[in-house]
This record gives structure tokens, sequence and C-alpha cells, in this order.
């Protein structure tokens, strides 16, 4: 089966920017993570979007890609993938063998197999309610990674004395090959395959962690959940993500943060927003009200004749900034309330606004009439 174009499979224009390829992997490789995912061949889709981004990633092989496609790296074509102008290595041997041979390919694959690498990272969603964004919290979790063999201690082996020099390579992690080539037969190092480059073989594997020196366990980890963090940010903690090789570091563990909705308020920015309700009388006498804020309540100062509708803010009653701290407001929208159910005497008080309201009287705004009529 071909492969799909990678721009496809990350979902970007050729012309997009490393920050546009990096932000549409990490939200496809969040998406299709096999410990997270619950898509149909998601392991499958995580490594097709993990080879896409190794290419279109580094700008060398992004260059490459875009001019040779596909063949650039799978050896039919192309300079940069070990093809040789428009002939491919099936055409004139093993061009990669004799290029290994002059370059030290062998040498350079060992010392890659070797060298320490960092841990994968992991990356979880924690639900948080509204309260719980704004003032933030201490939240213990358990995250499964993989850590350090508690038998083992990272060997893989049952003791010390069940580790060897390779029976291949004798330590040396490469073996050299013998291959014939358009300029003859060309001696090659190639990678060990039997320890795989680490110049070590295991005779008697821990019991527990298969030769693998990691094991699979829930780390319990304090969660400090920062004060007005929003649906979508994140946190890293650095250094508990999977345990490294070789002596690398471990990943990191990303918190990504899901705040539920409030039945109350309602954030925009820094800003929340409350919508209260009033009656008629209030809004034309005006008067004082309290007002729920996540900080407690507070009065409002209502005018007379105000609007349905109408904004008021709150000095420094929203949301603290996740980085400065600094709060946002409160803005309250008033919506009058018009009565549904009027007793006899409701009723006559509102039948005589009514003949004010048509009855000019001199001096007098519609407003002040209204206050006369319910001071009546």
């Amino acid at each position: 089966m071909s492969k799909r174009d990678y721009y496809e499979v990350l979902g970007v224009s050729k012309g997009a920017s490393e920050d546009e390829i990096k932000k549409s992997y990490r939200n496809l490789a969040k998406k299709y993570h096999p410990d997270v995912s619950t898509e149909t061949n998601a392991e499958a889709k995580f490594k097709e979007v993990q080879e896409a981004y190794d290419v279109l990633s580094d700008q060398t092989k992004r260059a490459q890609y875009d001019q040779f496609g596909h063949q650039a790296f799978d050896g039919t074509g192309g300079f940069g993938a070990g093809g040789f102008g428009g002939f491919g290595q099936g055409d004139f041997g093993d061009f990669g063998d004799i290029f290994s041979a002059f370059f030290g390919g062998g040498a350079r694959s060992q010392r890659a197999t070797n060298r320490p690498h960092k841990g994968a990272d992991i990356q979880r969603r924690m639900s948080i309610t509204f309260e719980e964004s704004i003032f933030g919290k201490k939240e213990k979790i358990r995250i499964p990674v993989y850590d350090e063999c508690h038998v083992c201690h990272g060997l893989g082996a049952e003791s010390k004395s069940d580790i060897r020099a390779c029976t291949q390579c004798h330590g040396t992690g490469t073996i050299v090959v013998e291959t014939q080539t358009l300029f003859g037969r060309t001696q090659t190092r190639r990678t060990c395959p039997t320890c795989n480059g680490t110049g070590k073989e295991i005779t008697k594997k821990c019991s527990n962690c298969n030769g693998e020196g990691v094991e699979r366990i829930n780390k319990e980890i304090e969660i400090k959940v920062p004060e007005g963090i929003e649906t979508g940010q994140q946190i890293r903690l650095e250094g508990f993500g999977n345990k490294g090789h070789n002596g690398g570091p471990n990943g990191d563990l990303y918190i990504v943060f899901e705040v539920k909705e409030s039945d109350t308020f309602m954030r925009q920015g820094d800003d929340i927003i409350i919508n209260v309700p009033i009656t008629f009388a209030q809004a034309a006498l005006g008067t004082e009200i309290e007002v729920p804020t996540v900080y407690g309540k507070v009065l409002l100062k209502i005018p007379s004749g105000t609007q349905s509708d109408s904004k008021f803010r709150i000095k420094g009653k929203g949301a603290p900034n996740v980085r400065s701290k600094v709060k946002g407001d409160q803005h309250v929208i008033v919506t009058v309330t018009t009565p549904t159910k009027l007793d006899g005497e409701t009723k006559r008080l509102f039948e005589r606004l009514s003949k004010l309201e048509d009855t000019p009287v001199k001096n007098k705004t519609v407003w002040n009439k209204i206050k006369d009529s319910f001071k009546m």
C-alpha cells in the first residue's frame, strides 16, 4: 500500500510553518496515542503521524521530501535517500554499503544506539470545576508509566554476572559484512543484530521485566493546579514521564486541563460574566442588590431607570491571569423580569401607571411618573 502524503497526514498545507506543523502533530498525537485513544487502528495512525512529523519537522528531511517525495527515504530514488540521480540502489548494487564503508555509517549507528535517550513524554487530561480553575488546588493522581524495574534496577538481567560481551560482535556493537558492489567486494560495518549495537548480551533475563529494564507501574503524583487555568491549557512536570534509556533523562508529564461549566458564571478571557434578574420596580426606582461573585457576595447599586440587559462592572472580581495573576473584572448583566401573575392591588398600580404614561405631565419624566406611581 502506498504511503499517504505527509502533509495530508498532519492536515497542513505544503507552505505550513514549523509552529503549524508542531501544533497539528501535538493534537493528532494526543488523539491517536494508544494509551488513551479509542479510535480504530489508533496505534497505526499514531505511527503514521509520528513518521510524518519526523520528516516535516526536520528542515533537511523536509526539503528532500518536497523534492523527491517518499522516494527520498525508501531507497528508490533521490540522492538524499541513498539513490544516485535517477537511479535506485537496485540498479548498480548497494550504494548504501559503499557510503557506509567510506563514511563510517556503521560506527555512527552504534553510537546512536548506545547514546542516552530521553524517555517518552506522557499526556493526561484532568477535569476540574469552575471554582477550582479560579483558586487552584493540589490533588494527587495515579499515572501509569514505564519506570525502572524494581527487581533488576534497570539491568535487564537477574544479576551483573548474567551480562556478558555479545558473542557475535565480541562487545564492539558492530559486525563486518561483505557485499558485492559495482566496484567489487566491499566490507561494511553494520549494527550487530544480536545485541542491537549495545555490545552486551544477557544470558539470564530478569524474571520481572523480561530483560527490558523497565516495568509499567502506577505512580502517585501530586498535581498543583495553577490559579486561573483555562480549558485547553497545560502544565509540564519535568521528569515524570517514562524512564529514559542508557542513562538518559526521564520524559515529561503534560497535564491538559478541562474546566467544567458553571451553573452561575461564564468566563470570557480573564473576566467573569453573570446574569442577574431584577424586578420592574427595582429597575424603575433604583436599588441595591446582592450579587454573587466567586469570592463571595457584593452589593451592587442599580440606578433608577435601568434598562433590561444593562451591564455593570465590578472591578477585580474576575479570574486571575494564569501568568501575571492579575485579576480581571466581573460583568453583571441585569435582566428586567416581567411579572406573570398580578394580584388586585398590583394590577391597579400598573393600570394607573399605564394611564400616567399616556397623560403628559408638565416637567416630569416618565421615570419620575413611575416613581410617583409606586409611592402611592
